[in-house]
């Protein structure tokens, strides 16, 4: 080969070289939408019976990923955490929104909730339940939770001078929006609880625009939102309901997510009062799927995954109201620079009705017995002891032997040398719990009325809904292999042409692109 020859075809190798980098950067925005509880066998199902429905219009020109799966514990906090950090429980801290930790000291006042607290009991008191959900709220019964976190009702650090713990300090490892902020992009939030400003990161500062109405509050009229003024369930707006109550309000209050990612899309702030760029990743969450699987009367009508009036209003609802940001999208003459993400932070156990088994809350407590500290259960069972040295005395009472196994519902329990196995060692880690309870199908922790719950290990809890969708796919993919959600933190950073191991949940669990992304 002559040297002109030779050029040339070095030229064509970096041509070819600089498309192939430069594709992703076409991307300039990411919308990251999680429809808690929605399930694979969903996305399926509604697509094939609404064929002209925005999931059908939007799968036309994406990736289906079938199989894919949290990569641990299915509750809203280790489960976001995975899909903007790329990381497991192991790495990210998470595995609640409320949990124990064995370093920490209880807040400063007593909260709503009666989580005791006290100035005296940092730092004499080591050993505290961490909530992170609506009992930080200095009132958990206004939609803004009466202004926001209320410092005084954090766990405290008795290693740093008492200090309150919050949220985002809690989270292990940086986040999307972090290495988003630090390239100098825009990003946004929306969320269920003023808590979630955790997607912040360690530093604090991850998400520009954050939005976290208060989703246990008092149901109250939304003005300027089309048939919530008054709302459509009245009677369910009283101080001892909340919106995830009723199906109807909850699509009040799930539109309040919605218009905050319109306004965004528009070059607004969540509220539209601001004008702001339109975020590089943005987001936020349904409540509405999760709800119609969980109240009494709805949920689904078999073991297919055949979704009852309820249910199917709800989905209805999310598809409709997905279609209308993706009307914004275009209309701001955003189509060809954005992607669209639509997945889920949990699925939901069971979807067979005929499998609802209600086991009382108070179970765990008795069957540990007196080493009990704590314990976490909604469909499956995290349990905390008052010391891990503990475990050789509590693992007898948990054999199907002395019936401990049958009376948690358990189909596994991990625990010893099974939990360590698998996650961290509680001796060495005081956040991870010392027994974990995978349950039978169907095993719900309640006293109540609910028909399904998240937070297990189960199938129905872990097997979820993603769909990839944008410019760059020609025609429909469904792919079959096994994917982790967690892959979808790095694939949004590569989409934006961002290195995915700017990430440290990534370097640390070795979490790879979602593959076939154009």
């Amino acid at each position: 080969m002559n040297l002109l020859n030779r050029f040339l075809v070095l030229c064509a190798i970096a041509a070819a070289a600089a498309v192939a980098t430069a594709e992703p950067h076409q991307i300039k925005h990411v919308l990251l939408i999680s429809v808690d509880g929605l399930h694979s066998i969903d996305v399926s199902n509604y697509i094939a019976a609404n064929p002209s429905s925005t999931l059908a219009a939007l799968a036309q020109h994406g990736i289906r990923y079938d199989n894919a799966y949290i990569p641990s514990l299915s509750d809203s906090f280790p489960g976001l955490a995975a899909l903007i950090t790329g990381g497991s429980p192991v790495t990210t801290g998470f595995w609640y929104d409320v949990t124990y930790n064995r370093k920490l000291s209880p807040p400063a006042m007593t909260t709503p909730y009666g989580i005791v607290g006290g100035a005296g009991l940092c730092p004499s008191v080591i050993g505290t339940q961490v909530g992170f959900d609506e009992e930080v709220d200095n009132n958990y019964l206004q939609l803004d939770g009466g202004g926001g976190i209320n410092p005084a009702y954090l766990p405290r650090d008795s290693t740093k001078g008492c200090a309150p713990v919050w949220p985002h300090s809690y989270l292990r490892v940086n986040t999307i929006f972090e290495v988003a902020r630090a390239a100098g992009l825009h990003t946004a939030w929306t969320d269920k609880h003023p808590s979630y400003e955790w997607t912040n990161g360690p530093s604090g500062r991850g998400v520009a625009d954050f939005y976290g109405p208060e989703i246990n509050s008092i149901p109250v009229a939304l003005p300027g939102i089309a048939g919530c003024n008054p709302l459509p369930d009245p009677a369910n707006a009283t101080p001892d309901n909340a919106w995830t109550d009723s199906i109807q309000n909850i699509r009040c209050y799930d539109t309040l997510h919605v218009n905050a990612a319109i306004n965004q899309v528009n070059g607004l702030t969540h509220d539209g009062s601001h004008k702001a760029p339109v975020p590089a990743i943005f987001g936020f969450n349904f409540q509405a799927v999760s709800v119609g699987e969980k109240l009494k009367g709805n949920g689904y009508e078999d073991q297919w995954g055949t979704p009852s009036a309820g249910l199917k209003s709800e989905l209805d609802f999310v598809d409709n109201s997905i279609g209308r940001i993706w009307n914004a999208i275009k209309a701001a003459g955003l189509e060809e620079s954005t992607v669209i993400i639509v997945t889920a932070k949990h699925g939901q156990s069971p979807i067979d009705p005929a499998k609802v088994t209600k086991i009382p809350g108070s179970v765990p407590a008795t069957v540990v017995g007196s080493s009990y500290a704590y314990d976490l259960s909604d469909d499956g069972s995290l349990i905390w002891l008052n010391h891990p040295t503990d475990i050789d005395s509590v693992l007898p009472n948990l054999t199907e032997a002395s019936g401990g196994e049958a009376q948690l519902g358990g189909q596994e329990i991990f625990a010893g040398p099974t939990l360590i196995n698998r996650w961290d060692d509680p001796a060495v880690d005081e956040r991870t719990p010392d027994i974990i309870v995978k349950v039978n199908t169907g095993v719900i922790f309640t006293g109540g009325s609910k028909i399904a719950e998240h937070g297990g290990l189960n199938e129905d809890d872990i097997h979820v809904g993603l769909l990839v969708s944008g410019p760059g796919v020609e025609k429909p993919v469904v792919f079959k292999g096994n994917v982790s959600t967690a892959q979808v933190a790095p694939s949004v950073l590569w989409l934006l042409g961002l290195d995915p191991n700017r990430l440290q949940a990534v370097r640390k669990e070795g979490t790879h692109v979602l593959p076939l992304l154009p």
